[in-house]
């Protein structure tokens, strides 16, 4: 995987000629231009210049298992089942729900540089550039999927709170599962449940966190970078896990009622007129915040209305 031990090697920040990289991967010149154009494809940003060889525009750190058990405190470092760092995936979550279904020890957690299908809400394709973070976490519960109700608002609560350990700042939750700053998204939860409805069970969380903002065409999105933030990457790894894994202890004994207060103090929709589209059409409201199952409250005219996360889409009026 000649792309990879290239990312690695120019990792450093120095600049490489062509010959050198040449001759210590055992290569042609031509091959190693070629998969420098691969890495430029996929968002890493190799400037090249005459006399001087490949060198990177902006920092990249690889993801590195070692380290990041590293950083995990001494609890959670000798808690965690599993922890695979991969090149390139179909998608994090999609690994973890195969593993899951075979049985693997939880918690687990799968990261990748790339994913070939990443995914969001409702099947749309999750951008994977090089250099953001790719996450899912494997988590086993003992009440059935029917408990789990609000599990997306809580991971989001979470994620907020990971990002502020390594010093984002002026972060908000819209409901049911992005991070924003500013009015843009920064990060994005999709949770996927595997199991009994209503015995043990297991929940797939992938989380991407955007470092380096992706193309995205249909919405506003920023990135740590856009704060003048450059955190390491395992680092921000460690810190997930180990906020997702409190967050999660307190969900499971007490369903998203335990983290009720932590979601409403970071609600964006609160108070805000909103356009809700369902199955029954569009309609328009004022958010009025989220149950203690983590239903969305709109108020629309004298009515208080519920809305669940399985197929609404809810944007500012």
């Amino acid at each position: 995987m000649l792309a990879q031990d290239l990312a690695r090697c120019l990792a450093d920040g120095a600049a490489h000629s062509g010959a050198a990289l040449a001759a210590r991967f055992g290569v042609t010149r031509a091959a190693v231009w070629k998969h420098v154009e691969e890495l430029r494809s996929a968002g890493l940003p190799v400037a090249a210049a005459a006399g001087q060889g490949y060198r990177l525009a902006r920092p990249f750190e690889p993801l590195d298992a070692a380290r990041i058990r590293a950083e995990l405190a001494p609890g959670w470092r000798a808690r965690l089942a599993g922890l695979q760092v991969a090149w390139e995936l179909d998608s994090t979550s999609s690994a973890l729900l195969r593993a899951g279904a075979a049985g693997a020890a939880a918690p687990a957690v799968c990261l990748a540089e790339r994913q070939s299908g990443g995914r969001g809400r409702r099947g749309r394709q999750w951008q994977s550039p090089l250099g953001n973070v790719y996450f899912s976490l494997l988590w086993r519960f003992d009440a059935g999927m029917a408990a789990l109700s609000g599990l997306s608002l809580a991971v989001g609560v979470a994620v907020v709170q990971a990002l502020g350990d390594v010093g984002a700042s002026g972060l908000g939750l819209k409901w049911p599962n992005d991070v924003l700053r500013d009015g843009a998204k920064l990060a994005g939860v999709l949770v996927e449940l595997g199991g009994e409805f209503l015995g043990p069970c297991h929940a797939v969380i992938g989380i991407g966190i955007n470092l380096v903002a992706p193309p995205v065409p249909d919405q506003p999105v920023t990135a740590l970078a856009a704060q003048g933030l450059q955190p390491s990457r395992n680092v921000l790894v460690a810190r997930l896990v180990e906020r997702l894994g409190a967050v999660l202890e307190r969900f499971a004994s007490g369903g998203f009622a335990a983290v009720h207060a932590d979601y409403a103090a970071l609600d964006l929709l609160r108070d805000r007129a909103l356009r809700v589209s369902d199955a029954r059409g569009q309609r328009e409201g004022v958010g009025a915040g989220v149950d203690a199952r983590g239903a969305l409250l709109v108020r629309e005219g004298a009515d208080l209305v519920r809305y669940d996360s399985a197929e609404v889409t809810v944007r500012a009026a």
